[in-house]
Order: structure tokens, then C-alpha cells, then sequence
């Protein structure tokens, strides 16, 4: 077994594994253990009581988060002529067409996000081996097949988050930095929580949220209390 570190063994001293915080107490504990170099991302797991193996269990959605994420999103946009120009406008970092798709099947990615213009979806649906296991195809359903690429790209850069639950249903997302106040980052994260509750499939039977924690970059993890994370 690993020896562990002193700051492990702080931070095992620190949080009781079979405790659950409150938002507010656990919001507090990672930001006094959050002392790397770097500013160190506050994320959410949401364990949830659904198969996403069965398309009526699915759960996915956007949520726009009130303070931001803390992070410089790379945009790309798929788009032509007056609407390339839109994008360029409103801040998307590479805007291209069959140029940009070149570029992605090289395998030269250097982006967080991506959106089309409903009409290059023919286009960017030769990509999908590429950039569906990324997370990164764009979907009329996530806002991200659009004809306002201005928005969108607005929306991306200011703190807009995607979620999707994985294989054994658990949703997790980027919800702050550890630099942020306690306020926003509470704030962050009921807006998250929200939004997964409302994302809620009509397979879905039983207990919806069984299981939440918050941890970061290199921090422990904190159980919260399911009850208080009402937005």
C-alpha cells in the first residue's frame, strides 16, 4: 500500500468518510485544503438512481453557471460567411468550415466546445467517430446546433456547463475554483444540482439522487447532504 502524504493524511483527518456536510460546511473544508500551486477546480458528483444504458434513462442538459467556471473555454464554431463573422464577433476561437473538419481529422483539436450552424451539420456529421467519445459533437438539444452562434459562443465562454450521466449513472461537472468565494461556488453548485433534479428522465424510478460529493483537484472528497442542495 502507498504511503501517504502528509498532506493525505491531513486531509483524511480533516473529512469523515461516513459523515455527510452540509453544502455550505463542505464548500468551506476544500477550500482550506485546497492549497496546491495552482488554482485548484471544485467538481460535483452526482451518483443517480438511473441506467443510461436505456434511452429513458438518459440525463443530459446545459446549465449556465451564475459565477462562471473559472476557465478560459476554447470555442470552435463550424460556420460560413455572415455567421463566421458573427462568431468571430462574439469571441470563438477558430471558426472554419471544411478547413476546420481537416483540421479535426488530423487530429488537431485545440478546443473545449464546439457549434454549428444548422446548415454545416452535414459536414460536421462525417466527424462523429471523432469527436462523439470527446463529448464534443454538437447537438440541437445542448444549444450547441444553432443559427444564433453568437449566443452560443457567448453562453460557452461565460460559464455554461455540459453534463451527461456515464455508464453507472453518475453526472459530474466543473462547478468553480478554488479562489472563488464560498458564496459562489455554493451558488455554482445548487445551480448544477437544479438543473440535473429538473433533467430528470421518465425511466428514472426510485430514489433520483442517491449520492452527491464535491471535491478538488487534489483535495479529499466531501459527502453532502442531498437535502440542502435546493437552488
Amino acid at each position: 500500500m502507498a504511503k501517504l502524504s502528509k498532506r493525505q493524511k491531513d486531509d483524511r483527518k480533516a473529512v469523515d468518510s461516513n459523515k455527510t456536510y452540509s453544502l455550505d460546511e463542505a464548500v468551506s473544508i476544500l477550500k482550506q485544503h485546497a492549497r496546491s500551486k495552482f488554482d485548484e477546480t471544485i467538481e460535483v458528483a452526482m451518483n443517480l438512481g438511473v441506467d443510461p444504458r436505456h434511452s429513458d434513462q438518459m440525463v443530459r442538459g446545459v446549465v449556465l453557471l451564475p459565477n462562471g467556471t473559472g476557465k478560459d473555454v476554447r470555442v470552435a464554431v463550424f460556420a460560413k460567411d455572415n455567421k463566421a463573422d458573427e462568431a468571430r464577433a462574439a469571441g470563438a476561437d477558430i471558426v472554419g468550415a471544411e478547413d476546420l473538419a481537416e483540421q479535426i481529422q488530423a487530429g488537431v483539436m485545440d478546443f473545449d466546445r464546439v457549434i454549428a450552424t444548422p446548415d454545416m451539420m452535414a459536414l460536421v456529421g462525417r466527424l462523429g467517430k471523432v469527436l462523439g467519445p470527446r463529448g464534443l459533437m454538437p447537438n440541437p438539444k445542448l444549444g450547441t446546433v444553432t443559427p444564433d452562434v453568437a449566443g452560443a459562443v457567448k453562453a460557452a465562454k461565460g460559464g455554461q456547463v455540459e453534463f451527461r450521466a456515464e455508464k453507472a449513472g453518475i453526472v459530474h461537472g466543473g462547478v468553480g475554483k478554488a479562489s472563488f468565494s464560498e458564496d459562489h461556488l455554493a451558488q455554482n453548485i445548487r445551480a448544477f444540482a437544479d438543473a440535473v433534479i429538473k433533467a430528470k428522465p421518465t425511466g428514472a424510478k426510485g430514489t433520483y439522487v442517491k449520492k452527491v460529493s464535491l471535491t478538488s483537484t487534489m483535495g479529499p472528497g466531501v459527502k453532502i447532504d442531498v437535502t440542502g442542495l435546493s437552488a
